[in-house]
């Protein structure tokens, strides 16, 4: 998130979305919250009395020990469950052995190239016992830090799992970071050991992990400090075969820790409060960023919002396709869905390889139930046309998601139509990094959806969209999204740096949590995100959202995805400058740019009009599937990128948009 103040200026919202879908009676009839007057009632008890309500919610966690207060707040600072001790590992594990779900399977995986292992949570309990005592046998103890820099294979799962359980505060990596960054985050967070894999598999090649590792780990360029000081140990899982670089005394196999070690572990008893990870948001310009959560309200966050915005069913095969290295993965691939006993679908490798029907097709096979993606991703298959789901039995699907940013309309309705065949309820999800869980998203059995509206709030969540002086706007009018209350699964902190947490999320509206994004509320109480602030551009005294100008666009015929942009404009303060990718056949012409321009008008207005439409094969992302804007708006401004680029997919992208922007 942005350090970005917010302007004195309201946020203008030209788009309206008038279609609305109601659960069906047959999904409301069996849901967890079956109707907008049993959500209503739930909601305003958790507002009314949010201690007594959230300690109510908490009885579903095992604790070793309860706690003696539920909350104590004094801006900026919470700590929820006081003096309570339970520990995450043990409640998405050892609490299900007693009964029948120690032979259900826990995880379900499939590597790129289709190899596949499933572990029961018998088997999975028994895995991170182990490396429990593995951690232990090199010196890990409750409080140390350890680095996690994996792919997305269950030993991933097993090392964090085995963090939590001896309290050593785990730091998860995302895979696709440099060197530098690695050492960046390590350095930061002091910590002792890093766990990695001599690689993974991405798109037919193998990512070098380990080399990374020893990238950042190696002396530095002035010969006189080692990379990362702190690290004493390295352990390596072997998953490609690929001839790595061990370090004698440093440097450890996975495989040959986990023969010593014995499967017997005893989970012990961790403060409510304890730090659970620390985890660095994907910020690319600055000091990394460690949002720090902690073990009870964070668990007990995950835990809720997984069981009610997903309906959650002991028969669901529950497919979230985030990495775990990013907040997502560790919410809904890991603690929520095993703190309820869930079984998890877990991909290695990219959605489109060998061709983009991999999702649809392990879909059919594994009998997918619920499905959690982001938007880009959805655009990304929209573009690839609607072939390829359209081959494969996607009957099992009763309930999708969106995460990540706000879901075009029109990119809603292909994923209701196209992926879900107009049966399975969309749960658009708004949260963020810092916030740990799902704060604003529909119950699927209770709340009608809007196509791109994130509806409403979670229990106990109190949003409000403000002005600069932090008055509530009126319905429909854009603003800055604050939320009021503490809730328990909030950030603690930034990593050693509390002035920058109080500055960054609690000084513009003291005492309030400052999301950094612009917000609308409608007349019926749904919440809109319009995108962050730090997206907001000022054209001709209007201050326009770029995501309502993304949303027109993609509702063009034609056009698969958009990202909008601002550059500099001597007369009008800022020029609009488009990113078009269009539908696979689609046409892209002089004749289609003035057909957009005009589209933007009537959907918007004139001021919205784009200066400038470039057509690109593609837009260069994270590998978790965020567009980058600001690389977008670098190129717009002065024809080249210098920003880090650090998590970038796809290089080629980039140097493709030059040629485009050269040749125009």
């Amino acid at each position: 998130m942005a350090e970005q103040k917010p302007s004195s200026l309201h946020i203008e919202s030209r788009l309206s979305e008038k279609r609305l879908f109601k659960p069906s009676k047959i999904f409301s009839a069996a849901a967890r919250v079956g109707s907008a007057a049993a959500y209503d009632k739930l909601y305003k008890a958790s507002i009314k009395d949010p201690e007594v309500f959230f300690a109510k919610q908490a009885e579903e966690l095992y604790w070793h020990k309860k706690w003696r207060k539920v909350l104590e707040w004094k801006a900026p600072m919470a700590k929820w469950f006081i003096g309570g001790k339970l520990n995450a590992s043990y409640n998405c594990l050892d609490r299900h052995l007693d009964g029948w779900r120690k032979t259900k399977a826990a995880i379900i995986f499939e590597g790129e190239y289709g190899d596949e292992r499933t572990l029961t949570y018998q088997q999975l309990h028994h895995e991170v016992c182990k490396a429990a005592n593995m951690l232990t046998s090199l010196g890990i103890t409750m409080g140390d830090r350890v680095a996690i820099y994996m792919g997305m294979t269950p030993e991933l799962v097993v090392a964090v799992l085995a963090c939590a359980r001896i309290g050593a505060t785990h730091s998860v990596i995302f895979g696709g970071f440099s060197s530098e960054a690695i050492r960046d985050r390590v350095n930061d967070a002091e910590a002792k050991a890093i766990i990695t894999a001599d690689g993974t598999f991405r798109r037919g090649a193998v990512v070098e992990l380990k080399k990374n590792v020893d990238g950042a780990l190696r002396i530095t360029a002035s010969d006189t400090l080692t990379g990362c000081p702190t690290v004493e140990n390295v352990i390596v899982l072997k998953r490609t075969g690929i001839d790595v670089e061990m370090v004698e005394g440093r440097d450890h196999w996975w495989s040959e820790l986990m023969k010593e070690a014995s499967h017997n572990h005893k989970a012990p008893a961790i403060d409510s409060e304890h730090p659970l990870y620390i985890l660095y948001t994907s910020g690319t310009t600055g000091k990394p960023k460690g949002i720090v959560h902690t073990t009870g309200g964070y668990l007990l966050g995950a835990h809720l919002t997984t069981k009610y915005i997903f309906d959650l069913r002991d028969d669901d095969i529950f497919w979230c396709t985030a990495d775990v290295g990013w907040v997502t993965g560790h919410s809904y691939v890991i603690y929520g869905p095993l703190s309820n006993g869930a079984t998890i679908m877990m991909y290695e490798g990219a959605p489109n390889f060998p061709t983009f029907d991999r999702f649809w097709d392990i879909i059919e096979r594994r009998k997918v139930s619920v499905f959690y993606t982001a938007p880009t991703a959805i655009r990304a298959f929209i573009r690839a046309g609607d072939d390829h789901p359209n081959k494969h039995d996607l009957s099992s699907l009763r309930l999708l998601g969106s995460v990540g940013e706000p879901i075009n309309p029109e990119a809603w309705m292909w994923y209701h139509k196209i992926i879900g065949k107009g049966k399975c309820p969309i749960v658009d999800t708004w949260w963020q990094t810092e916030t740990g869980a799902i704060m604003i998203a529909p119950f699927p059995g209770a709340t009608p959806t809007k196509p791109g509206s994130a509806t409403k709030p979670f229990f106990g969540i109190e949003p409000q969209v403000v002005s600069k002086e932090g008055k509530p706007v009126g319905a429909n009018d854009g603003g800055y999204l604050i939320v009021k209350k503490p809730w328990p699964w909030m950030l603690r902190g930034i990593y050693k740096d509390p002035e920058r947490f109080e500055k960054q999320y609690f000084t513009e509206f003291p005492g309030l949590y400052f999301t950094g994004d612009g917000a609308r509320q409608d007349k019926d109480g749904y919440f809109w995100i319009m995108g962050r602030v730090d997206d907001v551009i000022n054209v001709s005294g209007h201050r326009i959202g770029t995501m309502e100008v993304e949303s027109a666009l993609v509702g063009f015929s034609g056009v698969a995805e958009a990202a909008v942009v601002g550059r500099p404009d001597d007369v009008k303060g800022s020029a609009l400058v488009a990113f078009v990718t269009m539908k696979s056949g689609a046409e892209s012409s002089d004749e289609i740019k003035s057909k957009l321009r005009n589209h933007i008008a009537s959907e918007i207005g004139s001021f919205a009009k784009p200066d400038d439409i470039h057509f690109t094969d593609a837009l260069p992302k994270t590998r978790s599937g965020k567009i980058m804007r600001r690389l977008l708006r670098e190129l717009a401004t002065t024809g080249n990128v210098k920003g880090d680029t650090t998590t970038l997919e796809d290089f080629s992208v980039l140097e493709k948009l030059r040629t485009v922007e050269d040749e125009e």
